[in-house]
Parts: structure tokens; sequence; C-alpha cells
């Protein structure tokens, strides 16, 4: 395994950061160009006016990406700090490259950040998926999973992956916010608008391990945030594996996802904010003793995009100690053909203030054919819960469209052959367990 450290390589056209086998000495052979001096056994090159230091294996990027760049899969690339692709640039990625975080917390913490009105082309394939992971990680070249982190507890290693769009959605003002995890001073953070059909490009057979790393107090960055991602983006095929935080999380948006799978995340597996409109549909989950809830899902927060509605549909979850799903500020959408099992005796289906119990009352917020292979004793009726105490009926109503029982439900197409062959889950042996 290649060990390296950085340090500092100065030439005329710029400073660029340059690493190097540990145990070298001031008195290692250098290459030179454009008076930036590299070790021996590194390239040397100008690329866009900027000299950079590099080895055949592997290759550092920091700072914004403000050009068409892209990444192969001859190396594995490390991000060194927060690397936004901004100015309209493209990043593509090719089939079966590796992309590696450094550690790091706060603004230190490494992420890859598409803003808006950029693009990321990443289209991996079945037998060549492209994977995000920690430095820390052994993985290299022609594998699919390494051997020494631990999926249950090797968390928070680096940030994760931010895809950042035009479409619409529901802040607490305005059109437009500011994505968690990005400084309020980085516009690159920037998302929302009014084209419900914009594209941020190809996202599919990609998998996110190890992330999830602090970046302020309470604040951690999701393993995928789409925040105002819109219809025009291709996403599917996408595995988050021991995020800190949550797994997947919608911000707004329409974008449509489909063959998803969030396993050992800390927080919520999927989660929907500020009016989401999209759909997402074959997912699954599986939880770690430190996961909260599979579902934790969030309404409008203002006045635009009140009626954003999303659906997720044709799901298998399998729990641990988190609740099934939190219904709160507003909810609602469609959930529909989940099959829920191995959570615990007191884990519920939550709604939790009055406007979210009036949205499941008049339809704007539906729960249906959801079937829980729940423990011994436990009834439909104990899995359901009003919090606002503002619906008597929602005991019965939830019964009657939903159901106890260990045998999935007819109308659920889950087919868990969509992570067959490139997925850390099927890697690893875990797809039985669907």
């Amino acid at each position: 395994m290649n060990k390296f450290f950085k340090f500092l390589c100065f030439g005329l056209v710029t400073v660029v950061v340059c690493f190097t086998s540990c145990g070298e000495d001031d008195s290692t052979p250098v290459v030179t160009c454009d008076n930036v001096q590299c070790p021996e056994g590194f390239e040397c090159q100008v690329s866009n006016g900027i000299a950079e230091c590099f080895s055949s294996s592997l290759k550092l990027v920091n700072g914004d990406i403000t050009a068409d760049q892209t990444w192969t899969a001859d190396k594995i690339w490390v991000l060194d700090g927060r690397v936004i692709v901004d100015n309209g640039a493209t990043l593509t990625i090719e089939p079966g490259t590796i992309i590696k975080g450094k550690g790091g917390i706060g603004s230190l913490a490494s992420a890859l950040v598409i803003a808006r009105g950029s693009k990321i082309m990443a289209a991996g394939t079945a037998s060549q998926p492209i994977i995000f992971t920690s430095e820390s990680d052994n993985i290299t070249f022609g594998q699919k999973v390494g051997t020494n982190l631990d999926p249950e507890t090797s968390r928070g290693f680096w940030g994760g992956v931010i895809i950042l769009g035009n479409a619409p959605i529901s802040p607490k003002s305005g059109t437009t916010e500011q994505i968690e995890g990005i400084p309020a001073n980085v516009l690159g953070g920037n998302y929302g608008g009014n084209d419900t059909e914009d594209n941020s490009g190809v996202f599919t057979y990609v998998s996110i391990r190890h992330g999830g790393t602090l970046i302020g107090n309470g604040n951690e960055i999701n393993g995928l945030t789409l925040g105002g991602v819109g219809a025009g983006t291709t996403i599917h095929h996408v595995e988050v594996v021991a995020n800190v935080d949550d797994g997947i999380e919608f911000f707004g948006g329409t974008v449509n996802v489909s063959n998803t799978i969030v396993m050992y995340q800390g927080d919520d597996a999927y989660d929907v904010d500020q009016g989401y409109a999209g759909t997402l549909e074959n997912f699954a989950y599986i939880a770690g003793g430190s996961s909260d809830h599979a579902l934790e899902i969030d309404g409008p927060e203002g006045s635009e995009n009140p009626n954003g509605k999303f659906t997720f549909q044709n799901g298998y979850l399998i729990g641990d100690v988190g609740g099934y799903a939190d219904f709160r500020s507003r909810a609602q959408g469609t959930i529909k053909n989940l099959f829920f099992t191995g959570f615990a005796t007191d884990a519920s289906v939550e709604l939790d203030d009055s406007v979210t119990s009036a949205n499941y009352s008049n339809g704007d917020l539906v729960l249906e054919n959801l079937v829980f292979d729940a423990p011994n004793g436990v009834s439909i009726e104990d899995i359901s819960e009003d919090k606002s105490n503002d619906n008597p009926n929602f005991d019965a109503d939830f019964a009657i469209a939903n159901s106890v029982s260990n045998i999935k439900p007819a109308a659920n197409t889950f087919d868990k052959s969509a992570f067959a062959g490139w997925s850390f889950a099927d890697n690893k042996g875990m797809l039985g367990e669907f």
C-alpha cells in the first residue's frame, strides 16, 4: 500500500501541494517543470497554467474546479479538503474510479460539492462501480471492497458528496438556501430555483462509504445530499455505507431516484425536507446498532412550493434499535409498498405535529400497503402514533391501509438483484438478508 504525505513545492506560476513516500528527506532527487520541483518517481506537468506533481497511481485534488475535468480510473483520486465543481464546469468520473477523502473536521473536512449550474458525469457500471471512501480504506485498483474498515463502526472519516441544482425548494423564506455542511460565505453551497427539469448530470452505480465527518456543532455531512436537484438529473444504483449522519437526504427538488441502499448510518437512512417532489423507488436499508429512523420526513418550510409532494415506493427495510418513520413539520407525500422487518418492539410510525396530522387526515400524506414484520405481540395499532392527539381515528385508519405480517406486500416489486455485483452489500454477502 502506498504511503504519502504532503509537502510544499514552490514555483513561479503557483504554489502547489505535492505528495511523496514517507521517509523521504531533502536529498531526494527531483524533476522540475516551470520551476516546480517534484520528487523522484513523480511526474510534473503544467495544466491550465498550473504546475502539478503526481504519481502514476495517486492524484491529490483540492480547491475549486472551474473548468471541465476528468478523473480517470488509472489513478486513485484523493480529496484534500472541500472540492467544489463550480462556474458551469463538468466533472467526469470514469467507471471503476476510486476516490478517497482525507481526514479532517470543520473547514478542513474533505467533500465533493457539485454547485448549481455545474455537472457531475459519474456513470459507473455494475462491473465497474465508482467508489467514494476514506483515505484510511485499503481498497485499491480492481477491488470493490477493502478489508480493514468495519462498516458498523468506521464512520465519519471524511465528508460526503453534495449535488446542488436549480429545481424548486421550500425554504423558510425566498426560493434558495445554503446547503447544510457548507459555510454561509461559500457561494458554491447555494441551491434551489424554478427549473423542475434542471440537469446536474449523471450519478449511477456509485458507492459512498465511511463519511459524515463533523462540520460544526451538531452538523455533519450526509452520505449523499441532494439540494434542489432537478428531474433532468439521472441518479440510480447508489449506495451509502457507514455514514455518521443521514444516508441520503433530499432538500426539495424534483429528481427521481431508484435502486438505492443505505447501511449502518448513524442517524436516519432516508430524509426528506423542503418540499421534495420526486420519486424514490426500489430502495433498501440495513440498520446498525447506532441507526435512528429508517425514514425521517419533513414537509415544506415556507410558502413557496407548498404542494411539493414526493413518492417513496417498493422498499425493503431491515431495522435494529431505531424507529420505522417520523413524519413532522407539515410532512406531505405518498409512501407505499414497503416491507419493514427486524425493528424493535417499541418502533413506531409517528405523526409529530398538528399540521402533519391534518395532512394525513385530508390525504396530503398517504401511508398505504406498508407491511410490518413486527415482533410477536405487536399489533398494527401499536405501531401507529399520533403525537399531536389531533386525530382520534389515526390508529384505525392506519390499520385499514397497512398490516402486520411476515409476507411482503403483493404490490411490492422490490428487486434485490439491482444491487448484485457492484455494491458493498453484495460483495460482503449481505443481499441474502433481503
